[in-house]
């Protein structure tokens, strides 16, 4: 090997060797797998094997941390949901879905990062609401119309997370849009704030979009490329000509012995509907209460009871359209195996009344699973979950 050979190879591998001592990449992942019964869904009852609506959607991801001096970190993250009965990607089939997004991070003023990203919902209220709690797709708020079950991510988005102080916590993230030449035309914001005390825990975060229903890869509720949207419902799949739309969840955790209790309430506004809604606004409001007992380590018992209403919204026949109720109850439990590894079990229960955002009479949905084919549906989920 020649001198100057040398010295290259040994270079690189001092460089190697300086970065691998100064940084560190985690894999990671959940593999969550169930029997699901649907009792009215489409035309029928559906039995099903699902890896995807559990406690914890199954997952697998990595995440780095280099270590860049004055206590600043490069960091970044790659998730991608699992479809364990396909063997293909979760969320519409994207490669890495769930997230991917790369920023600096400060010990003392926070992170910036950049891409594929949760909002402020799933980091500050979502964990504190009694859907969260009792967990899975049978404790999910009808149609998740206020995004509290994750379904939807923001593309494009740029996101700041401030660090604890005092136990009060704040993140903001921004959304470019996904129209070449004009970023603002589907772009959208979202806060948040958190603070927890002892056994009192808060959340509450605000989302806004524009244009949500842009073409396929656009917009919020068309951010998958492969046409899945959170509009293919009859309770709000009426409302495809808004121009905007907002979230607002407030969470909160109190932890009393052996018990935790949860609730939550959410606001969610599609606004200025067009011509065939006068261009008015309807409204959803959302509100949930439920209880975790552990009766041992290793076993929880919880339940869950949620209500949604709409008052609905005139179309130009002056019809009210929309104006829809639906109440749901849900209990579950879970037994730990090991540190890793849990079965649990969960069973949802919801009946609709009034008449759907399509004109029709209204319909059953427990989470984002599909209409029922009447005004009542049961969803129960039997799994098996493995974190690694």
């Amino acid at each position: 090997m020649r001198r100057w050979e040398r010295s290259i190879s040994v270079a690189v591998f001092g460089a190697s060797s300086l970065a691998q001592a100064q940084s560190t990449v985690n894999l990671y992942g959940v593999l969550d797998e169930g029997i699901m019964y649907q009792s009215n869904v489409a035309d029928g009852k559906r039995i099903s094997l699902d890896s995807l609506s559990g406690l914890i959607g199954s997952r697998w991801g990595m995440t780095g941390d280099e270590d860049l001096g004055s206590t600043l970190h490069a960091t970044f993250t790659l998730e991608s949901g699992i479809n364990l009965n396909q063997g293909q990607a979760g969320q519409g089939g994207l490669p890495f879905g769930r997230q991917a997004f790369i920023g600096i991070k400060s010990d003392n003023w926070g992170g910036l990062t950049f891409g594929r990203q949760y909002d402020m919902i799933f980091y500050f209220p979502e964990p504190l609401t009694a859907e969260a709690l009792v967990g899975g797709a049978p404790a999910g708020h009808p149609g998740d119309l206020d995004n509290a079950s994750n379904t939807v991510r923001l593309n494009n988005s740029v996101r700041y997370m401030i660090p604890d102080i005092y136990g009060a916590s704040f993140g903001i993230e921004y959304s470019l849009g996904g129209v070449p030449g004009n970023f603002t035309s589907t772009s959208g914001y979202s806060v948040g704030a958190g603070y927890a005390n002892g056994p009192l825990k808060l959340g509450a975060a605000f989302e806004y979009f524009k244009n949500p229903t842009a073409a396929p890869g656009t917009g919020f509720f068309t951010a998958y490329l492969n046409g899945i949207s959170t509009l293919q419902g009859a309770i709000n799949g009426g409302y495809a000509s808004s121009r905007a739309y907002q979230s607002v969840v407030v969470g909160s955790n109190y932890t009393i012995g052996q018990a935790i209790v949860a609730a939550s309430f959410s606001n969610v506004q599609y606004a200025n509907l067009g011509l065939s809604h006068l261009y008015g606004t309807v409204i959803f409001n959302n509100f949930d209460v439920g209880i975790m007992y552990r009766f041992s380590p290793a076993w929880t018992v919880a339940a869950s009871y949620d209500y949604l209403l709409s008052n609905g919204i005139p179309d130009v026949a002056g019809r009210i359209l929309g104006n829809q109720h639906f109440n749901q109850v849900t209990i579950s439990t879970d037994y730990f195996l090991s540190t890793r590894t849990d079965v649990y079990f969960g069973i949802g229960w919801q009946q609709a009344s009034g008449t759907s955002s399509l004109g029709a009479p209204a319909l059953a949905r427990i989470a984002n699973l599909g209409d029922s084919s009447s005004n009542r549906q049961i969803l129960a989920r039997a799994a098996i979950r493995q974190k690694f």
